[in-house]
């Protein structure tokens, strides 16, 4: 199944990296004038294994700026930002992550590696698979689901994929950006931090 699904990832990607590159190059221009440089933002993230990589993202926040205001999340999103991010233009260069082999299409999302150390033995499993673009838990309700619900999709992804499976997740990754549907948790511009000592709804 390894190969087969790197294979599929690189069948897809590719082409899909190269005719995505205009609209990338209107993106990064859109970037640099309503957000300033620089254009990509970029973090290390866990991927297979717990090691790290350098995954790429357009941004979508202004740079902190405390004499601003500028200082939370939210106060740093703008209205552009947000479409950005729910229309998931921001995440194009992350293709790139996909090509090198840092990523796959499907998987469960890399997340912080602060992280790390909070997820319990059965949460740790999902860096047993390639993080991935778009999973399971994405499609069953991306950001509004709580801690435990996304988690318990990420293992349920390494132990049950399939190259069939995967296809369906990508369609329904379809669906969902075009509804924009679970941008954000509730009471947040994105996604509550995770602290399993926290309890969730």
């Amino acid at each position: 199944m390894t190969d087969t699904k790197r294979l599929f990832d690189l069948a897809v990607t590719l082409p899909a990296f190269a005719i995505s590159l205009p609209v990338q190059a209107v993106v990064a221009l859109a970037v640099r004038s309503k957000l300033g440089s620089p254009v990509l933002f970029t973090q290390e993230r866990p991927g297979l294994g717990g090691r790290t990589f350098v995954m790429r993202k357009f941004r979508t926040m202004l740079e902190p700026d405390p004499a601003r205001g500028l200082v939370t999340d939210a106060d740093r999103l703008t209205p552009f930002g947000t479409f950005l991010r729910s229309t998931s233009l921001d995440e194009l260069p992350t293709l790139w992550n996909i090509v090198r082999g840092d990523m796959s299409l499907v998987g469960p999302r890399p997340l912080l590696v602060r992280y790390l150390d909070r997820y319990s033995p059965e949460q740790a499993r999902r860096h047993d698979v390639r993080p991935g673009l778009t999973g399971l838990a994405q499609v069953s309700g991306r950001n509004a689901m709580s801690w435990e619900q996304r988690l318990a999709l990420d293992v349920d992804y390494v132990d049950t994929h399939t190259l069939r499976g995967d296809l369906a997740i990508i369609v329904r990754t379809v669906s969902a950006v075009l509804r924009r549907d679970g941008i954000a948790a509730e009471g947040e511009v994105t996604m509550s931090e995770f602290d399993p000592h926290e309890r969730t709804n």
